[in-house]
């Protein structure tokens, strides 16, 4: 039989504790909560102070940090686990009898459903604490929307208490084609909630938030988030080079103030709209001309075929910039450009330097927008977007939204925001101890680390 050394043992046993606890001592150590603390005090007044307002929150937030799932998941840790009941700062001298019980929890959720705007000020305080902390903290911006499904049914005459009198239902389509050319599609439908994240597509981090029934439409939160963004934090704007989204950002109004208003180049993919088989349309349709465009606003030379006589082909226009003085996208003859042979060429310009078209935005604020989709630059800050993507991934899996208890607005918002509030806290935290690349990690900390 071999013999385990009992001493060593013991000591991985305690660094991995400790190691453990160190994810909630730094969201602790960072959390900007004294104005949500006096609040909730005054709302208990001078009732019974069996369960400290302090301890009780720490706990809460123990449960955001640890993935429990439910109020009953939690209360079994803390009966367990002295030391995370002494983190909290529950007192050790009545062991497991300092843990709330569940209705002791009821009462504490209900004051603090009253405390969202605390909640959010939070959120703000950590933003802003991070924008000093980091110079290009919303340089590069994202949005995208999560669906949250409710824990509850859908509202009936049958009121039982299981069911979610504010969620709704929602639906998103998926579109695409098959190798062999062939079109899919796929509806999504769900019934709750749904989360709408701006994100620095950088660091991952959220810079703002929105939860709205189901049903709400992506397209008209950009401006609304993007304005309330910048009423809460002028410098991100300020900072802000460009804005990424999916199709379900597509507005000319959108690609309009985004640029116009706040100087923000807009990175949004354009809806397919057109008729089936309308592959392009004549790019001034007042003028005969052989210039095209297609519904992604690339230009288009339409030329006689130099090895058919018979046919003609579509080269691309050479994007040579955006005049921002113009408002006008200029493009140059690719056979200027390229060098390529055109028999055509002397009948557009007789000069080496080639023909130059300018498109003024205004002509399609949809299509043509200040960084054309069909350039390198484009798509490289379009999988920027895929950061919101990954934070709604780290939302599902590191703070339990895949399988949870929810339902009800009040609680979906609340438990929104001290997720977010939880992942900015160890972001900030991470940053602080010189552990930049553990910043977007919920699972790793500091402490661990040294400990591994």
């Amino acid at each position: 039989m071999a013999i385990i050394p009992q001493g060593r043992l013991f000591s991985w046993k305690q660094i991995e504790g400790r190691s453990d606890l160190d994810r909630l001592r730094m969201v602790l150590a960072v959390i900007p909560d004294q104005g949500l603390m006096e609040k909730l005090e005054l709302y208990r007044g001078k009732g019974r102070d069996d369960y400290p307002v302090r301890a009780v929150w720490n706990s809460l937030l123990a449960g955001v940090v640890y993935q429990h799932v439910s109020v009953a998941s939690l209360r079994r840790e803390l009966l367990r686990n002295g030391e995370l009941r002494g983190l909290c700062g529950f007192d050790p001298l009545l062991g497991a009898r300092a843990v709330p019980s569940e209705s002791a929890y009821t009462r504490f959720l209900r004051n603090l459903f009253r405390c969202t705007g605390e909640i959010e000020a939070m959120f703000d305080d950590l933003v802003a604490r991070l924008g000093s902390e980091l110079p290009e903290l919303g340089r590069h911006l994202g949005i995208d929307s999560k669906a949250i499904r409710s824990a509850g049914r859908p509202s009936g005459k049958d009121l039982d208490g299981r069911r979610d009198r504010d969620g709704d239902w929602g639906a998103k389509t998926y579109r695409g084609k098959r190798p062999d050319g062939t079109l899919w599609e796929r509806v999504k439908r769900w019934f709750g909630y749904k989360l709408h994240l701006i994100v620095d597509v950088r660091y991952e981090v959220p810079l703002g938030y929105e939860v709205s029934r189901a049903s709400v439409s992506d397209t008209t939160r950009l401006l609304l988030m993007t304005e309330r963004l910048g009423a809460r934090h002028g410098w991100l704007l300020e900072r802000a080079e460009d804005f990424s989204g999916d199709k379900g950002y597509d507005s000319e109004e959108n690609n309009r103030e985004l640029y116009d208003r706040y100087g923000i180049k807009p990175i949004i993919d354009v809806r397919h709209d057109w008729k089936d088989g309308e592959d392009t349309r004549p790019l001034d349709p007042d003028r005969v001309d052989n210039l095209v465009t297609d519904e992604e606003g690339s230009i288009f030379c339409v030329r006689q075929s130099m090895r058919d006589a018979h046919k003609v082909e579509m080269v691309p226009m050479a994007f040579y910039g955006f005049e921002p003085d113009r408002q006008t996208l200029k493009y140059r003859c690719p056979a200027a450009v390229y060098g390529y042979e055109c028999a055509e060429r002397k009948s557009c310009s007789w000069t080496d330097y080639g023909r130059v078209v300018r498109v003024p935005l205004d002509l399609d604020r949809r299509r043509f927008v200040p960084v054309p989709r069909s350039t390198y630059k484009w798509r490289r800050l379009y999988r920027g977007r895929t950061a919101v993507e990954r934070v709604n991934s780290r939302l599902d899996v590191s703070f339990g939204f895949e399988r949870h208890f929810i339902r009800g607005m009040n609680k979906m918002r609340l438990r929104v925001g001290m997720a977010l509030v939880v992942m900015l806290s160890m972001a900030l935290g991470s940053i602080q101890m010189g552990e930049l690349d553990r910043m977007r990690s919920l699972v790793w900390s500091p402490g661990l680390r040294r400990a591994a």
